[in-house]
């Protein structure tokens, strides 16, 4: 296997990684509600979640050609090794903020890095700036708002619907209540997230995957994905949605806000729908920041409902550096890739290195599917997401 082929093959396997981390790092947009109000047992959850991500990536190819062809310029002279650079950049900045329990966007790593990794090798001609004004800034902006307004009015239509007596006491509402069938539209709306997050997320990997083998000569430019690039990515991104993302579902089920059957229903449905639409328009949209969006919407139409200020200013501030957090690894990584085979060796080592530090890092302070909910914990466990609550509810009084 010659140096070029080798490249190319590591190249893909990072790409793989990155997908891997995008399934674990964005399954609590999907899951996190139905879990955190007990309608999906979290095993059941990530495994129904993985199904949908794999059955989404085969709806559509509109997003993975914007990733591939319509932010970077394919004949700007760009080669695997900055998108080595890139990949290295977006998997990181998913591990740190996976660490950390923040709902980031994979999406966004994954620009960020395209972009600072094509500006360090080949300058600013290399990049579409109205295509990442048009179909990632813009869009990033208002998917959150969007999704936020939706849900809002929809809990808000919901609750008068029921009386005012039942809406005062929607956030905790059992089964016997009324629940059941909020759970059973929940399962479904968590469902169509997962699809969403398919058709979206997966498509970007895609997208990546074309670009290099495009940037290698092996396809002609404009090419849609293979159809050995649409299964692979797709089985990855499933793969990892089930190994479950447990830091950053306990954060969006339960350290946001707090969220009854009815409420989560509507905020994942609300979310869905502003995924689907961007993503069949080939808009690179955020699950993360739809879902999050939606989220927060239907929380503040809850009576009494609030949101932790710390939890959103922690979010805040991740999803305003991941471009630029990203693009700046990916900047560095470039001054190693295009150093020849040792450089990219180099990389791809680190990158390992870094990734096994960031498990290991983890196992410290372990968050499993029986620790993920209030409801799955252990007594320790719910002792100490007890105290975190009360502190979250003094910061946001």
């Amino acid at each position: 296997m010659d140096s070029s082929t080798t490249l190319i093959a590591v190249t893909i396997a990072v790409a793989l990684l990155f997908d891997f981390t995008n399934g674990f790092h964005d399954t609590a947009n999907a899951v996190a509600t139905a879990i955190a109000t007990g309608a999906l047992r979290p095993k059941v959850a990530v495994a129904m979640s993985a199904v949908c991500n794999l059955a989404g990536a085969f709806v559509s190819v509109a997003v993975a050609k914007t990733i591939s062809g319509g932010i970077i310029d394919e004949h700007a002279g760009i080669r695997p090794p900055v998108i080595l650079a890139a990949l290295a950049g977006a998997v990181l900045w998913n591990l740190a903020t996976w660490l950390l329990g923040i709902p980031s966007s994979s999406s966004h790593a994954l620009v960020g890095g395209l972009i600072g990794a094509t500006v360090a090798s080949v300058g600013l001609q290399g990049v579409d700036a109205m295509a990442v004004v048009g179909k990632i800034l813009v869009p990033a902006v208002l998917s959150p708002l969007i999704g936020g307004v939706v849900a809002y009015a929809a809990t808000r239509a919901a609750g008068r619907l029921s009386g005012p007596e039942r809406a005062e006491r929607a956030e905790h509402e059992t089964e016997r209540a009324g629940g059941r069938g909020a759970r059973a539209g929940q399962v479904l709306a968590a469902a169509l997230v997962s699809l969403a997050h398919g058709t979206g997320d997966g498509q970007k990997t895609m997208g990546v995957i074309t670009l290099t083998l495009v940037t290698a000569g092996s396809l002609p430019a404009g090419s849609a994905p293979p159809l050995w690039v649409i299964v692979t990515a797709g089985l990855t991104m499933a793969l990892g949605t089930y190994t479950g993302g447990w830091r950053i579902i306990r954060t969006l089920g339960t350290g946001l806000t707090r969220l009854g059957p009815r409420q989560g229903c509507v905020a994942q449905t609300s979310a869905a729908a502003v995924l689907l639409t961007t993503s069949h328009l080939g808009f690179a949209v955020s699950t993360t920041h739809a879902v999050t969006g939606s989220v927060a919407g239907a929380g503040l139409a809850t009576p009494g409902g609030v949101l932790s200020r710390t939890t959103v200013r922690a979010m805040l501030v991740s999803w305003v550096l991941t471009l630029p957090a990203a693009g700046l690894v990916a900047a560095l990584a470039v001054l190693l890739t295009e150093q020849g085979a040792w450089g990219q060796d180099t990389t791809a080592a680190l990158l390992v290195c870094a990734t096994l530090a960031f498990w290991a890092r983890s196992r410290r302070t372990a968050v499993t599917a029986r620790n993920v909910a209030p409801e799955t914990a252990t007594a320790a466990d719910t002792a100490t997401a007890t105290a975190g609550s009360t502190g979250a509810a003094t910061a946001t009084a």
